[in-house]
Parts: C-alpha cells; structure tokens; sequence
C-alpha cells in the first residue's frame, strides 16, 4: 500500500514538472515574441513565468530528495564505519525534516496573511504562490521521513552492518 501511495505520488510529481515546464517555456516564449518582435509586452506572461518557476522550484526540491540529487558534502562521512554513515544518514534526514517544518509552518502563516493580496500581473492572490512551499516542503518532509525510518530499520538489520562492527 505504501509503495502504490508513493509511486502514485512521484507520478504527479513528474507530470506536474513537466506540464508547469512545458507552460513556462511556451509563456516566456510569448512573452519575448510579443516583446522583441511587436513591440508590445504583457505583464501577465512575465509574472505568470516567474510564478510557474517558484512552483517548479519547490517540486523540483521534493524530486531531488527523492532520486537523491541535491549536492551533498561527504568528506568525514565517506571515512565513517557502516554503522555511523547509517546514523548520519537518519540524523541529516532529521534535520531536514526540522528545517522544512519551520520552513512548512511559515509557509502556512503567509498563506492566511497573503490570501488577499493579489498579484499584480495574472490577478491570483499571492497565497498560491506559498502554497508551493507548502506542498514542496509537505512532500519533502513525507519522503526525508520515510528514509529517516528506512535508516533507524537498516540499523537493527544484520545483514546491513558487517561482521565484527556492532550496534
């Protein structure tokens, strides 16, 4: 059941990547036509392709964590034993999981303080502009808590720490 909630969830993830992409490319794309070439801008386009990026961000954020991308510094935890790389891996996941829930909980704030300032160029309160902290972080909390469990698992698992190293 798990694995059909998270693969279902990694699906819309890269759908909806690629269809806000494919939206923002066409949007700046109209936007330096309707520039460069009539002479004329919409203030729309502009502020509707920085909107889509910011979305793009925070879900590209969850997506990174999943395939395990984002840039990691791992001089001292390469030099560790099994054991400890295990613990540092859960302990990193924990303070990730720290950090994008204050980062989650402001996100809530400024959704109810912004909820009725509208942007200026596509007229949509800016509330939806922090929903994508607020999703990206969600998610971002729902899988670094999965590989925090994963790891506290692998460390009462025998066959993950080699022989002559104990717990």
């Amino acid at each position: 059941m798990k694995n059909k909630i998270i693969k279902t969830l990694n699906k819309i993830e890269d759908t909806a990547l690629i269809v806000m992409f494919a939206a923002m490319v066409g949007i700046i794309f109209f936007q330096v036509v309707m520039r460069y070439v009539f002479n004329n801008s919409s203030s729309w386009s502009e502020e509707l392709g920085k909107f889509l990026f910011v979305w793009l961000s925070w879900i590209g954020i969850s997506i990174g964590h999943r395939r395990k991308e984002h840039i990691r510094i791992t001089l001292v935890v390469d030099k560790l034993p099994p054991k400890w790389k295990i613990i540092s891996e859960a302990l990193s996941e924990l303070v990730l999981i720290i950090i994008c829930g204050i980062t989650l909980y402001y996100g809530i704030m400024m959704i109810g303080i912004q909820k009725t300032t509208p942007y200026a160029g596509i007229k949509i309160s800016t509330a939806w502009g922090y929903l994508s902290l607020v999703l990206g972080c969600g998610i971002f909390i729902l899988r670094a808590t999965v590989y925090f469990i994963e790891s506290i698992k692998s460390l009462s698992d025998k066959d993950t720490i080699p022989e002559g190293e104990s717990l």
